[in-house]
Parts: structure tokens; sequence; C-alpha cells
């Protein structure tokens, strides 16, 4: 039976992969947390190969907090005290060969296989923490702070406060929240393409309060001013293997 997330597939900016998909995972009660950044100011952090993408005149730092349930290897059932934890996600936007994507700063999860996973075989920044995700109510609760370095962490507060839309393409909701790969490099410095799948974000508008600079600061960069606050309830997601990109 074909996974829920191949129930749409022509909001997709290219075709799915030829092969097939090996990891399942569900993305929930997420924040899309979002500041503008001049890109001068991130151009380090980013493989030279990788442009960093603008929009209205800017590129943006996203950070993004949920919760992951359903991850596993496929054809695998899901492996109580494995396959959800809480996750937090400082990301950029990247293109490459005409495919926009997310270049991952830093992952945080509460879960240590998971972490020594992803970066085993996605070789993504992943660093184990302490995080609490909790509801009252329609607000979400979110505390994150890593375990060997307290201090860099975010505490935030969110709720939906709209009705639910899918991101028409052109505007920066599209831009910020839509993409279907990531980019990752190797400690050898080979770089990676991973692609995704799922159906459009159900988006909302929403309010709250986040709390990010400890999360930031290692990178030098500065978040100015209220961030851009976007929720979604979430959806699933099919990940393939990382395919190598060429120099």
């Amino acid at each position: 039976m074909q996974h829920r997330a191949f129930l749409r597939q022509e909001h997709r900016p290219w075709p799915i992969p030829g092969h097939p998909w090996t990891w399942r995972q569900s993305w929930k009660e997420l924040l899309f947390a979002h500041w503008p950044v001049p890109a001068t100011e991130l151009r380090s952090l980013v493989p030279a190969s990788l442009e960093i993408q603008q929009f209205g005149g800017t590129s943006w730092v996203g950070v993004v907090p949920f919760r992951m349930t359903g991850v596993m290897r496929r054809p695998f059932p899901d492996l109580p005290g494995v396959s959800a934890f809480p996750e937090l996600n400082l990301r950029l936007y990247v293109e490459r060969d005409g495919k926009p994507g997310v270049w991952f700063l830093s992952l945080d999860a509460g879960n240590r296989l998971a972490v020594w996973a992803a970066r085993r075989f996605f070789h993504l920044p992943y660093h184990f923490a302490d995080i609490h995700l909790t509801a009252e109510g329609h607000t979400i609760r979110f505390d994150s702070s890593r375990s060997r370095d307290a201090d860099v962490g975010v505490q935030a507060a969110y709720c939906p406060q709209s009705e639910i839309f899918e991101a028409r393409a052109g505007t920066l909701e599209h831009f910020l929240a839509e993409r279907y790969c990531l980019y990752a490099q190797s400690p050898k410095g080979e770089l990676y393409r991973g692609h995704v799948h799922h159906v459009p974000w159900p988006l909302q508008k929403a309010i709250g309060q986040v709390e990010a600079d400890g999360l930031v600061r290692p990178f030098g960069i500065t978040l100015r001013g209220e961030p851009l606050l976007h929720y979604s309830s979430g959806v699933d997601v099919v990940v393939w293997p990382l395919e190598p990109l060429s120099s």
C-alpha cells in the first residue's frame, strides 16, 4: 500500500526519485519561526558550491521546534522509545542545480539513537538535548537545552491563529516551507543531496514568543526584531538515501 506521503505529488518542483525511499517519519506540531538575515552574514556558514537564496531582498534563518513520530527505516515497524521524540532545527535556505533545499546549521533531538543515526547515515549536525514539548490547550510550549552546553537552546510558546491554508507559489510562505530536499556535507567535505516527499504543508498563521539567541550565537548570527511565525499540525514524510554531488 502506498505511503500517506504520496497522496499528492502535483505540488512538487521536480519529480520524486526513481528509486525506493528508505526512511519514513512524521513531523508534528511545528512552529516555523523566521528572521530576515542578510546573506553576507551567512555566507561563511554554507559550502561555497551552494547558493544562499533570498526572498524580498534578504536571506532567512529558520528556527523550527516540533515533534517527530513514526521514525523508522523501511519496512520495519515503530519501536517504543526510538521512533518518537522532540526535535529542534536551525536552518538556512539554499539552492544547487535548480533544486532549492535546506541547509541545517544544527539539529537537536531528545533521542541518542536518532542523533547517532542521523550523523552516521545523513551527515547532519545533530546534538543530543534535553527537550520538553507540552500542549496546554491550543498552546504548545517548547523548551530545549543542549546536554553538553545548556546555554545552547530555545524556549518558545506558540499557537495557531488562522484557518489552515496551503502556501501559494511565489509567496514568502511557500519559499520558506515548501522544500523537498536537504543538503549535507560529510566529515571529508563531500557534498550530498537528500530528497524528501510529503503533501503540501497545512499552514496556519501563529502567535507566540521565541527566545532563540542561544541557539544562533555559536554561529555569530544576530536575530533582529520579531520573527515571522507559522504553525502546522504536521505532515507524513518519506526520505531517500543521500546522493553525492560533484564538486
